[in-house]
């Protein structure tokens, strides 16, 4: 594939539809693609550690030949940087540059980055433009797409942000080149996900085509592709997530408890392990409350575990806490409406349906059957 030949997915959402580019050498040309749909803008890249060192010089030498100006701020690199002292810090950084509401914050880097330039964005000076510059595979296929933003706090994740919809989204296919293998298995959790949804046949690809989306070239763009198309039509259909939108939240309500339990430390789990044991989960409690087959929980379990993704609470290092406690971070999840519990279940794979009304008890018993030992 070439670089003239990245895919693109709109997001339509009227006045405020925006494209995702697919492909590679993205970065690249980053100058020319924002100049072209957001001309005269300035910028303020915000981008981790990591990030910096590996991609900022070949961003920003991309902006400056389409005579864009920015200015870099750089983070910590992880999950604890979703948090009220660094969006404090990027606030400061984009006021201190004198950048306009007309202008740009752009986020460079995974979810993390993401999530936090977004909601920057979305506050200073009551809103501002935003481009998602997506270099993890988790942030390609899920977070940069849509406009959900937001911060952690020590009650759970992502309690606190705005819906703010990005104006570009460029997803260069060769920043996945340097992932960690870890951190590209983590994404691919987000991947799996929009089969399990809704997609079985694209499930059923990713079973017989895995391997190849690991290595790179057109597997990886089509489920790249396919995975944002998944979103974006759900996005158009609810932006705000007051209906089916809540579907993307398939294994997320446990993943997320597990990360609050685990109190977001990377080196135990991170985000797309958690989503991965959170869909096994799903299929587990589904099949639980005989709304669907044992067969398609153990069919799912059997795909996380080819590709080397945790399934069980087992598989978290160091331990966790009980039945009991983890009930407590499931509850405090902003899926929770007015107390009560609300799961995305499965009738099937790529039958799955939002549950509201969830009894208590049911969930505490299936966490106690399941803990380990």
């Amino acid at each position: 594939m070439t670089q003239s030949d990245a895919v693109t997915v709109e997001v339509g959402l009227g006045e405020r539809a925006y494209d995702i580019l697919i492909g590679p050498g993205l970065l690249g040309r980053a100058g020319s693609e924002i100049a072209r749909r957001l001309p005269g803008v300035r910028t303020a890249i915000v981008t981790d550690e990591n990030l910096a060192k590996a991609h900022l010089a070949t961003l920003t030498a991309s902006l400056a030949a389409a005579g864009i100006a920015a200015t870099p701020i750089i983070l910590p690199a992880g999950e604890k940087t979703k948090s009220f002292a660094a969006l404090q810090e990027v606030v400061d950084g984009v006021l201190a540059a004198r950048l306009e509401r007309r202008d740009v914050v752009i986020a460079l880097g995974g979810g993390v980055m993401g999530d936090l330039a977004g909601f920057a964005a979305g506050i200073v000076r009551r809103g501002m433009g935003f481009v998602q510059m997506p270099t993890s595979l988790l942030a390609q296929v899920d977070s940069s797409v849509g406009g959900k933003t937001g911060i952690n706090t020590p009650r759970g994740k992502n309690l606190v942000g705005v819906f703010h919809q990005p104006r570009l989204v460029l997803a260069d296919t060769d920043a996945l080149d340097t992932l960690p293998p870890r951190e590209f298995r983590a994404g691919y959790a987000e991947v799996v996900k929009y089969g399990l949804i809704d997609r079985p046949d694209f499930f059923s690809w990713l079973e017989a085509n895995w391997r190849d989306v690991f290595a790179g070239g057109q597997a990886r763009t089509r489920a790249i592709a396919e995975s944002c198309r998944a979103k974006a039509d759900v996005v158009a259909r609810d932006e705000f997530e007051t209906d089916d939108r809540a579907l993307l939240n398939l294994g997320h309500t446990f993943g997320h408890a597990l990360e609050a339990a685990t109190d977001y430390d990377g080196s135990r789990l991170v985000h797309g392990e958690g989503v991965a044991i959170g869909l096994a989960l799903a299929h587990r409690f589904s099949a639980r409350l005989n709304l669907a087959s044992p067969d398609d929980a153990r069919r799912v379990e059997a795909h996380l575990e080819a590709v080397g993704l945790p399934w069980r609470l087992a598989d978290v290092p160091g331990g966790l806490p009980g039945a009991e406690r983890l009930l407590e971070f499931i509850q405090q999840d902003k899926k929770v409406a007015r107390g009560a519990l609300t799961f995305i279940l499965t009738r099937g794979i790529g039958r799955s349906f939002i549950a509201r009304d969830v009894p208590v008890s049911e969930v505490l018993a299936f966490l106690r059957e399941n803990q380990p030992g």
